[in-house]
């Protein structure tokens, strides 16, 4: 008899208990029957010289376990893929009502007009510190006073500016 009918022989009177062996670990009857499938012909091109072939069957249910337990993973991996997909295509950009947008631009203009009233010391004070990110320090140096000086000045624009923001919103 020759090796290749020994594995079919062997595949075909043992099938059924190959499916039961893998469905636990696939978790599904139809995928397990995929993965016996899959298992025999890995099973079939197993060389006799591979050593393996000693004890056949139990090399047919590690094949089956092996198969199996790829297949858990490549599930595994295709449903978290599937996941990023649906959250990356779910993604929806956050968009602003036209409300929104109308609030902002007039939020905007009452902030530009309070600037306007501010001593061109102070507004360039303030401009530099919080446009511009520059530390009390430096805006100092550039304007030619202190750091505390400095810091003074982008508090009374601060305050300036709270003031008419709140006095407009009553």
């Amino acid at each position: 008899m020759s090796d290749d009918k020994i594995k079919l022989d062997l595949y075909i009177n043992h099938r059924s208990a190959l499916v039961d062996y893998a469905t636990p670990i696939v978790g599904c009857r139809a995928r397990a029957e995929d993965v016996v499938q899959d298992s025999y012909l890995r099973f079939s091109k197993c060389a006799p010289e591979d050593g393996a072939l000693r004890q056949p069957l139990a090399y047919l249910y590690r094949v089956v376990r092996n198969t199996a337990l790829d297949c858990v993973r490549r599930v595994s991996a295709e449903a978290r893929r599937e996941e990023a997909q649906a959250v990356v295509c779910g993604f929806v950009p956050l968009v602003p009502s036209p409300e929104d947008v109308a609030v902002g631009r007039d939020h905007l203009r009452r902030v530009e007009a309070a600037l306007s009233e501010l001593p061109e010391r102070t507004r360039k004070a303030f401009e530099l510190h919080r446009f511009e990110g520059l530390p009390f320090l430096q805006v100092g140096q550039h304007l030619g006073v202190s750091a505390a000086t400095a810091h003074r000045l982008v508090r009374d624009a601060m305050v300036h500016m709270m003031r008419r923001l709140h006095d407009a919103q009553d």
